[in-house]
């Protein structure tokens, strides 16, 4: 397993990746209604690979295959962190964070989803706000959460 950057020609295996992941794991804590909000069948192609390319963005592969990624902008937002449905668990959440974090050189925020609160808070984040965010007119709680980087 190992961690690189992003190239253009990943963003259909990240998006794929993206779309599995929300619909599987995120089920536990989201509806149908909103997943499909969150990871629309239908996307913007050019404005997808755009976010990536706009961030410091990370890739790990295993054996040939992409099972995460993740993507953090300059003032530390941390944007995505997703890893692949059936590599939950191994690591590679940890692998990207560690790498993004590194990146930061005051604090990395986030906006957590339910399902991913207690993976930043086990790293040391902290809950800064529970809010209601409306995505495609679907309302979906998640939180805002930061980490201090010393």
């Amino acid at each position: 397993m190992y961690i690189r950057s992003y190239k253009e020609e990943d963003a259909p295996i990240l998006r794929d990746l993206f779309w599995n992941t929300v619909h599987t794991v995120n089920a536990v804590d989201y509806t149908r209604i909103q997943l499909d909000a969150w990871a629309p069948v239908e996307y913007d192609r050019n404005a997808w690979n755009q976010r990536f390319l706009d961030h410091t963005t990370f890739v790990v592969e295993n054996d040939g295959q992409i099972v995460g990624f993740g993507d953090i902008d300059a003032q530390g937002y941390l944007d995505r962190l997703f890893v692949h449905k059936d590599h939950q668990n191994e690591g590679i959440g940890t692998m990207l964070c560690d790498a993004l974090e590194a990146l930061a050189t005051k604090r990395v925020i986030t906006q957590a989803s339910i399902t991913a609160k207690p993976f930043f808070a086990h790293r040391g984040y902290r809950c800064i706000q529970k809010q209601i965010v409306y995505v495609r007119g679907v309302a979906m709680e998640n939180y805002w959460m930061e980490k201090i980087i010393l």
